[in-house]
């Protein structure tokens, strides 16, 4: 009956962090594009985190007010399948929306809620990327009645913000009457802090499976060209000659393992840190043997994920 349940409860805790892979963590505040999604998943990538903007609405005499500002923050949910987006302005109105694209018709669906505007149905955008925009629509009549859409566009998006205008157009998108626009400016730290967080918690992970002694999960951990520097030896090179070096250590059993870093430097896809690394190894005559080092490592941002290429240590004496 034990290993029944064990059995369970294993299938249990994998399903659970198969359904939970791409959803926000530690590593990856925002989430992560989950890749079964549609390929338009990654439309508003640019956009996935945090901004910081100024938002403007048109005065009935059509001059603009004052600005407002406001955050704006994008993230991935539903296990990377959607995409969630919230603002938070200085004047208390707050908003958000859930953003699918749903293959089989094409196109964005966008659910609109806010707290000045509670309501049973929420409002509904439809849209696509066309060229360098995000163009979303919805019907609205002209307050003299002539048929037309309010249209919702993203545009000048970069890794540094973007600029969002509301308009009114008539159905030949001819006739454009702007009442709304926003300028936005990406929080770089907002990125640099989530890429500190990843490679410490991968710096983690290398830790617990050292101990476990999970040498095929280590090698993971670094790129497939990856050149490590152990003392006394040449480089080693490629992913087969490091695994078969972690796996070939003997004469001891990993008992703890800690990284500790001192500094940590994120230059676009590529960052360095530098520290010291500590632990216990059980002889294989049972003594227990307290060591420490020194280590650099050179890291690369592979689609998305932090790996290892260049690993050096060696021991300082204690």
């Amino acid at each position: 009956m034990r290993l029944i349940v064990l059995f369970f409860c294993m299938l249990t805790s994998a399903a659970s962090m198969g359904q939970n892979e791409y959803e926000p963590s530690v590593s990856f505040p925002f989430g992560k594009p989950n890749p079964k999604a549609p390929k338009e998943i990654k439309d508003f990538d640019p956009l996935i985190g945090i901004c910081d903007c100024d938002s403007q609405t048109q005065n009935q005499d059509q001059t603009w007010a004052k600005p407002n500002k406001m955050i704006w923050e994008f993230k991935y949910i539903m296990n990377g399948m959607g995409i969630q987006d919230q603002t938070l302005k200085e004047d208390g109105k707050h908003s958000g929306s859930i953003r699918q694209f749903i293959a089989d018709s094409s196109r964005w669906f966008v659910h609109y809620y806010s707290n000045t505007s509670p309501t049973p149905v929420l409002s509904t955008w439809e849209g696509n990327k066309k060229d360098d925009k995000i163009v979303l629509y919805r019907d609205q009549k002209a307050p003299n009645g002539m048929e037309g859409y309010f249209r919702l566009s993203f545009y000048d998006i970069s890794k540094n913000g973007f600029k969002w205008i509301g308009e009114w157009v008539d159905k030949s998108e001819k006739i454009v009457f702007p009442t709304w626009k926003i300028t936005c400016i990406k929080r770089k730290e907002a990125s640099e802090v989530s890429d500190r967080k990843q490679i410490i918690e991968i710096s983690k992970s290398f830790s617990n499976l050292y101990i476990r002694q999970d040498y095929e999960g280590i090698t993971k951990i670094y790129t497939k060209d990856a050149k490590i520097f152990p003392n006394n030896t040449t480089i080693i090179s490629g992913s087969e000659a490091i695994k078969k070096r972690w796996a070939s250590s003997s004469g001891y059993t990993p008992v703890t393992h800690k990284i500790i870093p001192e500094e940590i430097t994120i230059l676009g896809d590529t960052a360095h840190d530098y520290g010291y690394y500590e632990g216990t190894n059980k002889n294989d005559d049972g003594k227990m043997v307290n060591y420490k080092g020194k280590y650099v490592v050179v890291w690369k941002k592979i689609k998305g994920n932090w790996k290892m290429y260049l690993d050096i240590w060696n021991r300082v004496k204690q």
